[in-house]
């Protein structure tokens, strides 16, 4: 008879990020939230890039399909926010910017560019032309002369300089960024598009987000308030931090833990017709003045008073400071 060596078998060790896919995916009776501490966790071996691609895309598209919750994206935050360690820069504004503009120019960029001439420190951030047809931030800067700096010092002086510094996510997260494009990939946005709103990176007095669909404005506070940070959030138009004059606004706020709403009524007493197409060129016509448009006025006034709505004022305050900003405004360009 011959003798056989034994068969000797292993069963492979489980990977440590399986958990959180496992808890988010166990079906319907058993799959939950994670955690705030589960996913500061989960989000930290994200970053860390100790998970494996399927991993990333079956976490992504679970949370995705599930719909993040507040606790969630403030762990997801503090992972973040713990590895970034910025300098000390005084910050007025928070201002992501990440869905781009289809229906209506980006006038958000002329409110922005008015406060920050009138001394109020904006820090903005995109992540990139990541949808066909849509118009992006960062493809307008050297048009309006907002400063693209590529490192925290630069983004040091842009602000001590002029009070305006955007900086793409890809300089300071690129983890993040390489999320965002796997929309491409994956077939859907994932939760990293809701995140950079809130991440808040150095600190700003508050933060204002745009949040577009219904019911995830109510979450994005809570997470703000979860993790301490001053915020608004709004369904701006488009997805981006900009009032629709056409619509009422809600805005969602949060401040020093405790929770506020306000009715913002709509401007405009008929509803504008959408321009045929989007001319940057006419950004520039609306700030020298060469130009009168009701919209993007309306848009851009109401959208500063927003933001300052956000630094403390009230609504009534905000939106005459706003008038006096833009009619006092340096045309130059």
């Amino acid at each position: 008879m011959t003798d056989y060596p034994a068969l000797t078998l292993e069963t492979p060790a489980e990977h440590p990020f399986a958990q959180f896919v496992r808890i988010l995916g166990k079906g319907k009776r058993g799959a939950r939230d994670l955690t705030r501490e589960e996913a500061r966790e989960a989000m930290g071996m994200v970053l860390d890039d100790k998970v494996e691609d399927t991993q990333l895309g079956a976490f992504l598209m679970l949370l995705r399909h599930k719909e993040e919750s507040a606790e969630e994206m403030a762990g997801f935050t503090e992972a973040l926010r713990e590895r970034l360690q910025p300098p000390a820069l005084a910050v007025d504004l928070d201002w992501p910017t990440y869905a781009g503009k289809k229906r209506h120019l980006p006038w958000y960029l002329l409110a922005a560019k008015c406060l920050a001439q009138n001394g109020v420190r904006i820090f903005m951030h995109g992540g990139g032309a990541h949808t066909a047809g849509r118009l992006y931030s960062e493809q307008l800067l050297g048009l309006l002369q907002i400063p693209l700096c590529r490192n925290w010092q630069q983004v040091g002086e842009a602000l001590d300089n002029g009070g305006l510094a955007f900086m793409p996510l890809v300089d300071w997260a690129p983890q993040l960024q390489r999320m965002i494009d796997l929309r491409n990939t994956l077939g859907l946005r994932s939760p990293i598009h809701s995140l950079t709103r809130i991440l808040n990176p150095l600190g700003a007095r508050c933060g204002l987000q745009s949040i577009f669909h219904p019911g995830y404005q109510a979450v994005h506070r809570d997470a703000s308030g979860l993790l301490g940070d001053t915020a608004i959030v709004v369904k701006g138009d488009g997805g981006e931090i900009e009032i629709n004059p056409d619509a009422d606004s809600h805005l969602y706020g949060t401040s020093g833990g405790e929770r506020w709403d306000e009715e913002w009524p709509q401007l405009s007493s008929q509803r504008h017709v959408k321009p045929a197409s989007l001319e940057p060129e006419h950004l520039k016509a609306v700030w020298r003045g060469d130009v009168i448009d009701s919209y993007p006025q309306m848009a851009l006034i109401s959208t500063m008073a927003l933001a300052l709505r956000g630094l403390g004022q009230s609504r009534e305050q905000a939106f005459e400071t706003a008038q006096q900003y833009w009619d006092a405004r340096d045309k130059s360009i």
